[in-house]
């Protein structure tokens, strides 16, 4: 999927989601937990949208930087980790929130655990990657 093609696919999955607070009611994704997050540019400065599939560890959302399955991590990774201040959309609200990666190490471990428990189709990425898979932590500030 090009660059046009994958932002278009994008609009519509958000679209979706405000319609319908939050939930994606069609499409391959119909039933996902997703969340938008906006981050800054790690070097354009600029801000990035990224639609994310999310499980929760208590009040905080957990996302996996598999980039769908590439073997590259994805470019949203290297903008949290520049600036962890970003934005995040999810239901019917919008707030403020710090996004902390956690690349390795027991607590890694322990939330992709738990995110592969809520999202078994995440269970193949590893492989499918060849890489170990980063998570992160979004908390509201």
């Amino acid at each position: 999927m090009d660059t046009e093609a994958a932002r278009s696919f994008e609009d519509a999955i958000i679209d979706d989601m405000r319609a319908n607070g939050g939930a994606v009611t069609h499409g391959p994704l119909a039933g996902h937990p997703l969340l938008v997050m906006t981050s800054t540019g790690a070097r354009s400065g600029e801000p990035r949208r990224a639609l994310l599939t999310i499980s929760r560890d208590r009040d905080d959302y957990i996302v996996a930087g598999t980039a769908g399955g590439s073997p590259t991590a994805p470019a949203w990774l290297a903008n949290v980790q520049s600036n962890p201040a970003v934005s995040v959309e999810t239901g019917d609200e919008t707030f403020a929130a710090t996004a902390t990666a956690v690349v390795d190490g027991p607590e890694r471990d322990r939330l992709w655990d738990q995110h592969v428990a809520a999202l078994p189709h995440f269970a193949a990425y590893p492989e499918q990657t060849g890489r170990l898979i980063p998570m992160v932590r979004i908390s509201r500030t």
